[in-house]
C-alpha cells in the first residue's frame, strides 16, 4: 500500500500543489471506472491520442467522492470543484513515472524485470507459480506491461514483499529508456524476439537493442542461446564483467539444453540437459 500525502507526492514532482497538502494518498488509478470510494485515491488524468483523462475529473468527484487529482490542466477546475486538491504538472504520465521511479528507489529486495516479443505475462505468472511458497511476490497485474502500465504495477511495492516479478514491454524506440529506472531489475530474462510491433523499428537488431535496455544494471541475464539476434546483441551490449549470463535453449553451448519433448493428451515431457552433465 502507498503511504504518501499530496504535498510529498508534489515534491517528489516538483510540482504545483493547489489545495489541501495533507490528502493521504494509498492508491493510484487512472480508470474512471474502476470504483474505490474515493478514499485515499490519487486519479492521475492521462492524456492520449484519443482520450483526456481530464474529461472525467467530474465524475470522479461527485460520484465516486475523489478528491485528489494529478493534472497537466487545472484552468477552471479549482472553481468548478473547490474541495479537490490538484497536483499540477507539464505531463501526467511522465509525472507517473517519475513517481513510479521514486517509489522503486526505497525498496533493495530483488525485482526480476522480463521482456520479449512475447511469453513475458506466461514467464512472470510461471514464476510466480514457483516462487510464491518461498517468497511474498509482488507482479505486473495481468499483462500491465506498457508506459502506463509498468508504472503502475511498480507502485504496488511496499515494504510486505520479498520479491517484484515485472514485465516490460515496448513498440517505439526510446519507450525502455522510461520504463528501466522504473523497473530497474537486478535478474533480467529476455523471453525471444519477433515480429511485433516491428513496424516501428528499422530491423530486428535495432528492437532487440532496445529492448535490452531494460537490463543496464542487471547481475544476471537469462535468455534464449537460439536467438542468434538476441545472443550476438548481449555480447555488444551487455558488460559481461558485471553481468552474469545463462542460457537456455537447444543450442549445444546453451547453459541448460533442451533434448526431447513428449506431448500427448494430458501433459508435457521435457529432457533437459544442464551444463552438458552427463
Amino acid at each position: 500500500m502507498l503511504r504518501y500525502t499530496t504535498s510529498e507526492i508534489a515534491q517528489i514532482l516538483n510540482a504545483k500543489l493547489i489545495g489541501n497538502p495533507d490528502i493521504p494518498v494509498s492508491l493510484i488509478t487512472i480508470d474512471s471506472r474502476t470504483p474505490n470510494g474515493g478514499n485515499g485515491a490519487l486519479f492521475v488524468a492521462i492524456v492520449g491520442q484519443n482520450h483526456d483523462g481530464h474529461r472525467f475529473i467530474g465524475e470522479l468527484y461527485s460520484i465516486q467522492n475523489v478528491r485528489a487529482f494529478l493534472v497537466s490542466n487545472s484552468e477552471g477546475a479549482v472553481e468548478q470543484f473547490p474541495d479537490a486538491t490538484f497536483i499540477v504538472c507539464g505531463n501526467t504520465l511522465d509525472a507517473l513515472q517519475k513517481l513510479a521511479a521514486y517509489h522503486r528507489s526505497k525498496y533493495a529486495y530483488p525485482v526480476v524485470g522480463i521482456t520479449g516479443s512475447n511469453g513475458k505475462t506466461i514467464v512472470k505468472e510461471w514464476l510466480n507459480q514457483l516462487l510464491s511458497g518461498n517468497f511474498r511476490i509482488v507482479r505486473s497485474p495481468k499483462s500491465f506491461n506498457s508506459q502506463v502500465g509498468v508504472p503502475l504495477s511498480v507502485l504496488q511495492m511496499d515494504e510486505n514483499f520479498q520479491l517484484g516479478i515485472f514485465e516490460a514491454g515496448i513498440s517505439l524506440v526510446g519507450e525502455m529508456d522510461k520504463l528501466q529506472p522504473i523497473i530497474n531489475p537486478e535478474i533480467g530474462i529476455f523471453t525471444n524476439i519477433g515480429l511485433p510491433h516491428q513496424e516501428n523499428f528499422a530491423d530486428i537488431e535495432q528492437k532487440v537493442t532496445e529492448k535490452l535496455k531494460l537490463f543496464k544494471w542487471v547481475k544476471q541475464l537469462i535468455y534464449c542461446a537460439d536467438h542468434a539476434e538476441v545472443s550476438n546483441a548481449i555480447i555488444s551490449n551487455i558488460n559481461k564483467n558485471t553481468t552474469q549470463l545463462f542460457t537456455w535453449g537447444h543450442s549445444s553451448s546453451a547453459d541448460v539444453r533442451i533434448g526431447k519433448i513428449e506431448i500427448d493428451s494430458k501433459s508435457s515431457k521435457i529432457s533437459i540437459n544442464y551444463k552438458n552433465t552427463p
